[in-house]
């Protein structure tokens, strides 16, 4: 054990900022820290989200089907978790957990909060019953693999992706520790894939669009720096394959820009309220941070 080995204290005591990048969005309380309504806009539905792995799933959702002729049609507000959007009092009645995605669905006799992005991607599969079968073993194995991703892509981001890349000093324990925890999942969901064209089974699913942002852009080599390499990313040959045929789905290629803030300004969509601003308003053409 190092000399300087982490004592925990009697009772923790919160110290206010800690963390690297993305210490703001994180608090030992919840609650609003400020009153802010939230837009809302002339769509059905109505998504408060940001262009993070869990935001993407449901803008990939809600381009798929509208790309399959669903009534679809969205409002995607940007809230910006680094500068505390996802405090506000608006924010905070649609989501009292303070994070993205969240969504109100306007399209019936009341508005319906939906928050969580897996609950997000159910409630939109069932209400155009799209990309889930109505039932059967191949519903629950669709529910296995949504969970799956539910519970696992926390070691993959804020285990894995925090100590590898974002924490302030690097610990070979942490690193080494959820290191292993990816490979892991990245072994199996290379070895379903090497049976199936999709998570799931055959068909295209809620499941697909719950993974790929976290797993798919990982062994794409678009997350946490240099993690591909050091994951040997390229090894797990059926989840790569997978992952790129997603990457050239179109629906997928719109849904990744959308309330993105991050990369290339032609990739980035702050909000989308209409299916011509994927043309006209990304931010190499309204110049806008």
């Amino acid at each position: 054990m190092s000399d300087d080995a982490y004592t925990p204290p009697k009772v923790w005591q919160w110290e206010e900022p800690s963390g690297g990048q993305f210490a703001s969005i994180n608090r030992p309380v919840s609650g609003a820290t400020h009153e802010a309504d939230l837009p809302v806009g002339e769509h059905p539905f109505q998504l408060y989200s940001m262009g993070t792995p869990n935001g993407v799933k449901v803008t990939v959702m809600f381009e798929e089907l509208l790309a399959a002729g669903y009534d679809a049609e969205y409002d995607a507000w940007l809230i910006r978790i680094t500068k505390g959007d996802q405090f506000g009092s608006g924010f905070v009645d649609v989501n009292p957990n303070s994070k993205i995605p969240a969504m109100v669905d306007r399209s019936g006799d009341a508005p319906v909060r939906v928050f969580e992005s897996g609950s997000i991607l159910l409630h939109l599969a069932e209400k155009f019953g799209a990309f889930l079968p109505a039932s059967g073993a191949a519903r629950t194995e669709v529910m296995n693999w949504l969970f799956w991703q539910m519970g696992s892509a926390p070691y993959l981001g804020g285990g894995f992706g925090h100590f590898y890349h974002y924490a302030p000093e690097k610990w070979q324990y942490p690193i080494d520790r959820f290191t292993m925890e990816v490979k892991r999942q990245m072994d199996v969901l290379d070895k379903q894939l090497a049976e199936h064209e999709f998570v799931a089974g055959d068909d295209y699913s809620i499941a697909d669009m719950a993974i790929w942002p976290w797993y798919g852009n990982l062994v794409l080599g678009r997350q946490y720096g240099d993690a591909a390499t050091f994951l040997e990313a390229d090894s797990y040959t059926h989840l790569k394959a997978w992952a790129e045929r997603l990457d050239a789905r179109e629906p997928v290629k719109r849904g990744r820009m959308v309330n993105r803030t991050m990369g290339e300004p032609h990739e980035q969509l702050h909000e989308r309220h209409a299916a011509s601003d994927f043309e006209t308003k990304t931010q190499d053409k309204i110049g806008e941070n």
